[in-house]
């Protein structure tokens, strides 16, 4: 195998969560008072990062935790409506089946990560690092390479988004990115990522 220890984001890399969470969204944004974002513009919303998609939304930084956690109570109540993406749970039994550690990352709680993986899935993962702050992957994923007892040369850590990225950077291992998920594959690209898994199929054929 190419990698001793693959990392997985949750929602948007392994979980088909990110169309549900566009559902709620004018929810929340009510409930806390930010701007709503209308089906037609997602698209020029998709590639904001960090503190420009906070300006936009009108979101102050110290709102973004409760925003959060209003977000994860919600989907604990509708984890059986999710699902991960046709042909992931394949993915993950033939890297298991290989001897790779998998891990994963992730801002969801683990108990919603845990529904959507399924019980099967989730007797695969070898360490949960879940409920992260939107600043604190780096440190999850150093936590994850001490706890694997992994290089980070023998790590990747695959996400959708430029802070899986940046976090990736950070931590000393490789990232991965999906063209499914939140940020296109475009502005993917510019962080110059070692893998770029297209389909489903193909992170499997580039990973097995």
């Amino acid at each position: 195998m190419k990698y001793c220890l693959v990392i997985f984001d949750s929602d948007g890399t392994l979980a088909d969560t990110l169309p549900w969470m566009r559902s709620i969204f004018n929810e929340l944004a009510k409930e806390h008072g930010f701007k709503r974002v209308e089906p037609r513009d997602y698209e020029q919303f998709r590639d904001l990062h960090g503190s420009a998609l906070l300006r936009e939304l009108g979101l102050p930084l110290w709102k973004l935790p409760r925003v959060v956690s209003a977000m994860r109570r919600r989907m604990a109540e509708h984890t059986g409506q999710l699902s991960l993406f046709p042909g992931m749970s394949d993915v993950l039994h033939r890297l298991a089946a290989g001897g790779v550690q998998l891990a994963i990352v992730s801002s969801n709680s683990r108990e919603n990560v845990e529904r959507v993986l399924g019980q099967d899935n989730a007797k695969l993962i070898t360490h949960f690092a879940c409920g992260v702050s939107m600043l604190g992957k780096a440190a999850r994923l150093r936590q994850v390479l001490r706890r694997c007892a992994v290089q980070p040369s023998q790590a990747i850590y695959i996400g959708d988004e430029l802070r899986d990225a940046e976090a990736a950077t950070k931590a000393g291992i490789t990232f991965g990115a999906v063209t499914w998920g939140q940020h296109s594959q475009e502005i993917l690209t510019t962080r110059n990522p070692a893998e770029i898994f297209a389909t489903v199929q193909e992170m499997a054929e580039k990973l097995g």
